[in-house]
């Protein structure tokens, strides 16, 4: 498969004796056990526990490197700054502009030279060569990312592979300070704790946990012509239950309610994406199931 380059995705990199405390105490990712070569998810979240900025996390050399959309990466530094204080901690912007990703065989070419170059330990080896993304790795892909641009690839490659394996970003699919964890499943896929201490926001998130209140989960959304456009409202007897994100031609992305989802499934009444009929489907790697009451889905 082709490396697309994804143009804008900006990079931060956090280092300094205490930069693996700061993160711990403050983002949804645990990164004390974050792989030495994984990619994870990861978010900023308000006080309420809605995503003020969300990213992709991995370490490299003696700190850690931030991937997130160019829009975001000056207020995200503005605000780690803030909750730096006299921490000894060093923000600074990558020089690498935006981000290369590839999968299939060429995600296993990169990889196998990463590991023969292994033995350099330096900061700029696993920089060139990525690393894994662990939300492809859960939907059974091989997906690594790798600052700076070595591919050529169109975009509308990896939002389609995206779009398939049920994989949201902020922008398309969400908007930042709108959205839980939950709702865009990184309860799921390794970029949200319940074991690790307190951050910003992880009260409200422990809540919905533990009470299994999470109603509004990312769905992969299909029909048999084109779909309308990102925004279009998706609807059951007349009443929304979500909106489309992405959208590839006949696929696309959702946020929706899936109790209320479920129940029109159950109760055989058409879903529709404005005046387009679409079938719903909850992404197979998450294990959940659409509820048949109000109950909530269980993974």
């Amino acid at each position: 498969m082709p490396a697309v380059f994804l143009k804008d995705r900006a990079l931060l990199f956090v280092s300094g004796a205490e930069a693996q405390s700061f993160l711990q105490n403050l983002i949804t990712t645990d990164i004390i056990s974050l792989g030495s070569d994984e990619v994870r998810p990861g978010a900023l979240l308000t006080p309420q526990g809605k995503i003020l900025f969300d990213f992709m996390i991995w370490q490299e050399g003696d700190g850690y490197t931030i991937e997130t959309d160019a829009s975001q990466r000056d207020g995200l530094l503005k605000r780690l700054t803030m909750y730096k204080l006299r921490a000894a901690v060093t923000l600074a912007l990558r020089a690498e502009e935006g981000v290369t990703v590839c999968w299939g065989d060429d995600a296993d070419a990169s990889q196998g030279a990463q590991g023969a170059r292994g033995s350099q330990g330096a900061q700029g080896a696993r920089g060139s060569q990525g690393a894994r993304d662990s939300r492809f790795a859960k939907a059974g892909v091989t997906l690594v990312r790798r600052p700076g641009k070595h591919g050529k690839g169109e975009e509308a490659l990896y939002d389609a592979l995206r779009i398939r394996l049920g994989i949201v970003t902020s922008g398309s699919d969400f908007a930042l300070q709108d959205a839980f964890p939950h709702d865009v499943l990184m309860d799921l896929n390794g970029g949200l704790s319940f074991r690790k201490g307190c951050y910003v926001g992880q009260e409200v998130v422990s809540r919905m946990q533990h009470r299994g209140t999470a109603r509004r989960r990312v769905v992969t959304v299909s029909a048999v012509t084109a779909l309308p456009g990102t925004g279009t409202e998706i609807t059951a007897a007349g009443k929304p239950i979500g909106t489309l994100g992405s959208v590839e031609g006949d696929h696309g992305l959702a946020i929706v309610r899936i109790d209320r989802a479920g129940a029109a499934i159950a109760a055989g009444t058409p879903l529709l994406a404005g005046e387009t009929p679409v079938s719903l489907v909850l992404p197979a790697w998450s294990g959940l199931v659409f509820p048949t009451s109000a109950d909530e889905a269980s993974a």
